[in-house]
C-alpha cells in the first residue's frame, strides 16, 4: 500500500515492512507459537493458536474483500470519466486504453479468487503439510503478481498520466508493463486454481521440480 500524499510511503498491507525490503514469501502464512510443557497451559496456548489461526485467515480474507471493492470502485471511476482524461492528457484514443480497463478487470477476479484461497487455506488439514506448502506458494505466488499488478495500476498510472507528474515517461512503455503484469498474474491465477481444482494432486511433481533445482544449485 501508498501512503496519501505528502508522504508517499509504500508498505506491506499484511505485515507492514517497508515495501522495498519485503519479499512477500511469508506474509500468506499461519505460525503457532511455542508449545508450553504444563497441561493446563496447553489447553490455553491450543486455545489461542486456534482463535490466532482463524482471525490470520478472516483478516487476510476480509482484506481482499476490502481490496476488492475498492478496486471496483476504481474500474468506475476509470469507466466514468477518468480514461477521457487519460486519453485528453497523453493524446491517445480512448479504444486505444482498453488495456488499462482489462488490468483493473483483471485485478478485481482475482482479488475474489485470492479471498476464496484463505478460506481453502483455513480448511487445508494440517496433517498434509507437503499439499499445504505447495498450495502456500502457489497461493504466494499469485499474490505477490497480483500486489505488483495492482501497484502498477493504481500508483503508476496516477503518478505519471493523471497528475503529470513524469510527462517524460513513455506511454508505451507503461503499456507494455501493465499489459505483462495483467497477462502474468492471470497465469498465476490460472496455476493455482487449477491446482486446487485439481486437489493439489500436482504437488509430486513439485516437489521433484524444486528438488532438482536445488541439485543443480548444489
Amino acid at each position: 500500500m501508498t501512503c496519501g500524499n505528502p508522504c508517499g510511503h509504500q508498505f506491506c498491507w499484511l505485515c507492514f515492512l517497508d515495501w522495498k525490503r519485503h519479499d512477500g514469501a511469508s506474509c500468506n502464512k499461519f505460525r503457532e507459537g511455542e508449545t508450553p510443557a504444563n497441561p493446563g497451559e496447553v489447553i490455553r496456548k491450543r486455545a489461542k493458536n486456534m482463535l490466532e489461526r482463524y482471525m490470520h485467515y478472516y483478516e487476510l480474507f476480509a482484506s481482499n474483500d476490502k481490496s476488492r471493492e475498492k478496486a471496483r470502485s476504481d474500474l468506475a471511476k476509470m469507466q466514468n470519466g477518468l480514461l477521457k482524461v487519460i486519453s485528453e492528457k497523453n493524446w491517445q484514443e480512448e479504444l486505444n486504453l482498453a488495456f488499462i480497463i482489462e488490468a483493473w478487470e483483471q485485478i478485481i477476479e482475482c482479488r475474489r479468487v485470492l479471498k476464496w484461497t484463505y478460506a481453502y487455506g483455513y480448511y487445508l488439514p494440517e496433517e498434509e503439510p507437503t499439499k499445504k506448502q505447495f498450495f502456500e506458494y502457489l497461493q504466494g505466488e499469485a499474490e505477490a503478481g497480483l500486489e505488483r499488478l495492482h501497484r502498477c495500476a493504481e500508483n503508476e498510472l496516477e503518478d505519471y498520466y493523471i497528475e503529470g507528474r513524469s510527462p517524460s515517461i513513455d506511454f508505451l512503455l507503461f503499456r507494455s508493463k501493465l499489459m505483462s503484469l495483467t497477462e502474468v498474474t492471470a497465469t498465476y491465477f490460472e496455476n493455482l486454481v487449477t491446482a486446487l481444482e485439481n486437489g493439489l494432486e500436482d504437488v509430486d511433481s513439485h516437489v521433484a521440480s524444486v528438488n532438482s533445482k536445488r541439485q543443480k544449485k548444489e
